[in-house]
C-alpha cells in the first residue's frame, strides 16, 4: 500500500473517529502526523520535518481575530451592535430575523468564529422568537445563515482558511467573489426560509419590538445563564409573554436540561455581564469600533497581515481599556485553533509526500474530473454536517489541487462550490451551530426544532453540492 493511500485513509479515520467519539479532531490530527511522520521520515528526521508543517501564519490569524472579538464581546460592543440593528429596523417584527442575520454576518465578517457568534446571538434571537411567536426554526436558520454569509469575508475564519490554502498552493483565487457568493447564496436561502417557516404571517403583524421593554432582555439574561423558562406565558396584545424570574408561572429547567444548555452555551458566557441593554457608545466601545475599522482598512487597502494587526489592536485596547480585556485571552477560540492547526499540519505532511498529485493522477486516469469535483463537494457537505466546517475546508481544498492544475476545472468555481457545500449544511442539528439553536429553543418545542433542522440540514447536504456544482463548476466560467 502506497504512502499516499495510507495518508488518505488516516485522514478519513481522523474525521470518522472525531465524529463518533469525544476526541478533539485537531489533537487527533497531530497524533496522526506524529505516527505517520515517524514511519515515513524515520526516527531521526521526523520531528524537525513535521514541525515544519505547522501553520504559524494561520495560527496568528486565528488567535488574533478571536482575541479582538473577545474584547469586543466583553466591553459591550457586540451588544451595542445588536441594539443598534434592532433600533435601525424600527422594531418591525418582520425585520427582526433579518436584523439577526445582519448582526451575525457582521460579527463573523470581522473575525468572530461561527459557533461562538451563534452561541452569542442565538439566546437573543430565540428569546425574541418566543416572546413574539416567531417560528424558532425561522429565527435559528436566519442566525446560522447570517454567520455563514459573513464567514467567508477576507477577515473571517472561514475566509482566511480558504484564501490561505488557495494562496499557498499557487491557485488563482478571488476572495471578493468567494465572499459575495456566500452572501448571495445565504440571502436567497433565507428568503426561502422566511416564507417556508411562517414569515408571511410576520409581514401582516403590527407588533413592534423594543429593546427597552424589559422582558426580552431579562429573558435573554436567563437564557444565557442556563435558566430559561418553559412556555408558560400568556397572550397580551396578540403577542406571547414569558413569566420572569420570581413571577407566577416561572419554571426552572431540570438539572439535566440545564446541564445540556450550559454545555452548549459555554462560548456565549462572557467575563463582563451587562445587566441593561447596551444602547449607547462609551469610550471603550468607540475605541473598539475604531480598532475594527483600522483592521478592515489595513487588511483591504494596505494588504497588512490580518493576524498581526488584530493582535496589535487587541493589545492597544488592553492597555487603553483594560477592563474590557479582562479574560479575553481565555476566550480565544483555542479549540478552533487546535482543530485547524492540527488538520493543516497533517495536510502539510500529505503534501510533502505528494498525496494530492497521486490522487490527481489516479482520477485523471478515469477521465472524469467533473465527477470528481462533484464528489469532493458532496464529501465536504456530508462531513461538515456532522463534524467541523473549518477542518474540512483545510483538508479538502489541497486534495482538489490536482483537478485544478489540469485546467479542465476552474479553480475559483470549484473552491467556491466546495466552500458553500461545506458551510451551508451547518444548519444540521449535529453540527455545533445547529445544536446551539436546538439548545436555545423552548423545551416544549425542542424535539420539533431538532427534527425540522435535521430534515432541513440533510436536504441541504443533498441539494447544495449539486446546485453549486451545476452553477459554478460545470459551465467553466470561473
Amino acid at each position: 500500500m502506497s504512502e499516499q493511500l495510507v495518508s488518505i485513509l488516516v485522514l478519513a479515520a481522523v474525521f470518522l473517529i472525531a465524529t463518533v467519539l469525544p476526541v478533539h479532531m485537531g489533537a487527533l490530527a497531530l497524533v496522526a502526523t506524529f505516527v505517520v511522520g515517524y514511519f515515513i521520515f524515520g526516527s531521526d528526521a521526523y520531528a524537525d520535518t513535521i514541525y515544519g508543517f505547522f501553520p504559524g501564519e494561520l495560527f496568528i490569524v486565528l488567535v488574533g481575530v478571536t482575541y479582538l472579538f473577545a474584547i469586543a464581546k466583553n466591553n459591550g460592543t457586540v451588544d451595542w451592535l445588536v441594539s443598534a440593528a434592532v433600533k435601525a429596523s424600527g422594531g418591525r417584527l418582520a425585520l427582526i430575523p433579518w436584523v439577526m442575520f445582519l448582526v451575525a454576518g457582521a460579527l463573523t465578517a470581522i473575525g468572530g468564529v461561527v459557533p461562538a457568534v451563534v452561541a452569542i446571538i442565538a439566546p437573543i434571537g430565540m428569546a425574541f422568537a418566543r416572546r413574539y411567536s416567531i417560528n424558532p426554526v425561522l429565527m435559528g436558520l436566519f442566525i446560522i445563515n447570517g454567520c455563514t454569509a459573513g464567514g467567508f469575508s477576507p477577515l473571517s475564519i472561514f475566509g482566511t482558511i480558504t484564501n490561505t490554502v488557495v494562496e499557498s498552493n499557487d491557485l488563482p483565487g478571488s476572495p471578493g467573489f468567494l465572499w459575495g457568493a456566500s452572501i448571495v447564496a445565504n440571502v436567497l436561502l433565507s428568503v426561502v426560509v422566511f416564507f417556508l417557516f411562517g414569515g408571511r404571517k410576520l409581514l401582516g403583524n403590527a407588533t413592534r419590538v423594543s429593546m427597552h421593554d424589559g422582558a426580552p432582555d431579562d429573558f435573554v439574561a436567563a437564557t444565557v445563564a442556563g435558566d430559561a423558562t418553559e412556555d408558560t406565558g400568556e397572550d397580551i396584545g396578540g403577542s406571547r409573554t414569558e413569566p420572569r424570574h420570581g413571577q407566577p408561572g416561572h419554571q426552572h429547567p431540570t438539572a439535566g436540561e440545564r446541564a445540556d444548555q450550559r454545555t452548549l452555551q459555554t462560548t456565549a458566557l462572557v467575563t463582563e455581564q451587562h445587566d441593561a441593554p447596551v444602547t449607547t457608545l462609551d469610550r471603550d466601545r468607540t475605541l473598539t469600533l475604531v480598532g475594527l475599522a483600522v483592521l478592515v482598512i489595513g487588511a483591504l487597502a494596505f494588504d497588512l497581515e490580518i493576524g498581526l494587526m488584530a493582535v496589535a489592536i487587541g493589545v492597544v485596547l488592553s492597555i487603553i481599556a483594560p477592563a474590557g480585556a479582562k479574560g479575553a485571552v481565555g476566550q480565544i477560540a483555542w479549540p478552533t485553533v487546535l482543530l485547524i492547526c492540527g488538520i493543516v499540519t497533517f495536510v502539510g505532511l500529505m503534501q510533502e509526500i505528494d498525496t494530492p498529485g497521486w490522487l490527481g493522477d489516479n482520477v485523471a486516469k478515469l477521465g472524469v474530473p467533473l465527477v470528481a469535483a462533484l464528489l469532493i463537494c458532496y464529501i465536504g457537505g456530508v462531513v461538515s454536517a456532522f463534524a467541523s466546517t473549518t477542518g474540512i475546508l483545510g483538508a479538502l481544498i489541497p486534495l482538489a489541487v490536482p483537478f485544478l492544475l489540469g485546467g479542465e476545472i476552474g479553480a475559483i468555481g470549484l473552491i467556491t462550490a466546495l466552500a458553500l457545500s461545506s458551510s451551508i449544511v451547518d444548519s444540521s442539528p449535529f453540527s455545533t451551530s445547529g445544536a446551539l439553536v436546538v439548545a436555545n429553543s423552548n423545551a416544549e418545542e425542542r424535539d420539533k426544532v431538532f427534527r425540522t433542522l435535521m430534515i432541513w440540514g440533510f436536504s441541504m447536504v443533498g441539494l447544495v453540492p449539486l446546485a453549486t456544482w451545476l452553477v459554478l463548476v460545470v459551465p467553466g466560467w470561473l
